[in-house]
C-alpha cells in the first residue's frame, strides 16, 4: 500500500511538472500574441511585415530589413559552421583515435558551454579586427557575425551528428567493407546517409540556435537598421532589434517590438515543427 502510494505521489508530480511547462509556454504564446497581433493591425501587417524603413520617432515600423539580415546572417553561420561541424563529427565518431578523443569530446562540450558575452568579445577583439585589415571598412556586418554564429553553433551540430552517426548499425559499416569498399568510402557513401535524419536535425537545432542568438550578434553586427547590400554591410537582425530598443520602448513602439518578437516565434515554431518531423522520420526509419 506504501509503495502505490509513493507510486502515485510521484506521478502526480510528473504531472503537474509537464503541465507547468505547458501553462508556461501558453502563457508566453497568449502574451506575445495577444500584444503582438493588435500592433500589426495597427500598423498594417503588409506595412509592417515588408516596410524597408524602421523610424519609431515617426511611427514608421517596417522589420524587413531585420528579417533579412536575420535570414542573411543565419544563412551565413549554415554555410560556415554546418560543414566544419559535420566534418568534425564523422572524424570523432569514425576516424579519431582514442586517446585524442577524449581530449576533443570535453573541448566541444566546453564550447557549449561558453556564455554568449565571451563568444561577442571573442568576436569584437579578434574577428572584427581581422575583418578591418581585410576589408578595409569597419568590420561590423553580416560576414563578421555570420562567421561568429558558425563557431556558436559548432557544439550543436558536432553533438547531435556524432550520436546519430554511433546510431547506425554497425551491420552497415561491415557490409560495406565486404563488398570492397575503402574505409572512407564506407563511411561517407554508406553511414553518412544511413544518419541523414539525425544530421538534418542537428542542422536544424543549428539553424535555431544561430536565428535566436542575441548578445553575441548585437556587438559585432553593426545593428544597422538598413536592407544589407553586402556581406560586409552592417545589418539587424529581429533580436538584436529588439534588446537594443525595448528597455526604453513605450506605446505603439513597445508594441512593435512585441510584434517582432512574434515574428521571430513563428519562425522558431517552424523551425521546431521542421524538427520533429524529421526525428519522427529518422525513428520511422531505424
Amino acid at each position: 500500500m506504501d509503495k502505490n502510494f509513493k507510486e502515485k505521489a510521484m506521478q502526480l508530480v510528473f504531472l503537474l511538472a509537464a503541465c507547468a511547462s505547458i501553462i508556461a509556454v501558453i502563457l508566453i504564446c497568449v502574451f506575445m500574441f495577444g500584444n503582438g497581433i493588435p500592433a500589426m493591425l495597427k500598423i498594417g501587417v503588409k506595412e509592417f511585415l515588408t516596410g524597408t524603413e524602421w523610424k519609431p520617432l515617426n511611427d514608421i515600423y517596417g522589420i524587413l530589413p531585420m528579417i533579412i539580415g536575420s535570414i542573411y546572417v543565419t544563412i551565413g553561420a549554415i554555410i560556415i559552421g554546418v560543414p566544419i561541424g559535420l566534418l568534425c563529427a564523422t572524424y570523432m565518431a569514425r576516424f579519431c583515435p582514442p586517446k585524442l578523443y577524449r581530449l576533443m569530446k570535453p573541448a566541444v562540450d566546453l564550447l557549449a558551454g561558453i556564455p554568449s558575452i565571451v563568444y561577442g568579445f571573442f568576436g569584437l577583439v579578434v574577428i572584427v579586427p581581422i575583418m578591418q585589415d581585410l576589408t578595409g571598412g569597419g568590420g561590423k556586418g553580416i560576414l563578421t557575425a555570420s562567421i561568429m554564429l558558425g563557431i556558436m553553433i559548432l557544439p550543436t551540430i558536432i553533438s547531435v551528428s556524432e550520436s546519430s552517426i554511433r546510431a547506425v548499425p554497425e551491420s552497415y559499416y561491415e557490409g560495406s567493407l565486404a563488398l570492397g569498399a575503402t574505409h572512407e568510402r564506407s563511411v561517407f557513401f554508406t553511414i553518412l546517409p544511413a544518419a541523414k535524419s539525425g544530421i538534418t536535425a542537428a542542422v536544424i537545432l543549428g539553424v535555431g540556435r544561430a536565428i535566436g542568438e542575441t548578445l553575441a550578434v548585437s556587438m559585432i553586427v553593426g545593428n544597422q537598421a538598413i536592407i544589407p547590400e553586402s556581406l560586409i554591410s552592417g545589418a539587424r537582425t529581429m533580436t538584436t532589434n529588439i534588446v537594443l530598443e525595448m528597455g526604453y520602448a513605450t506605446g505603439l513602439h513597445r508594441e512593435a517590438l512585441i510584434a517582432t518578437a512574434v515574428v521571430l516565434f513563428v519562425f522558431i515554431l517552424i523551425i521546431n515543427l521542421l524538427f520533429s518531423l524529421v526525428k519522427k522520420k529518422g525513428e520511422r526509419d531505424f
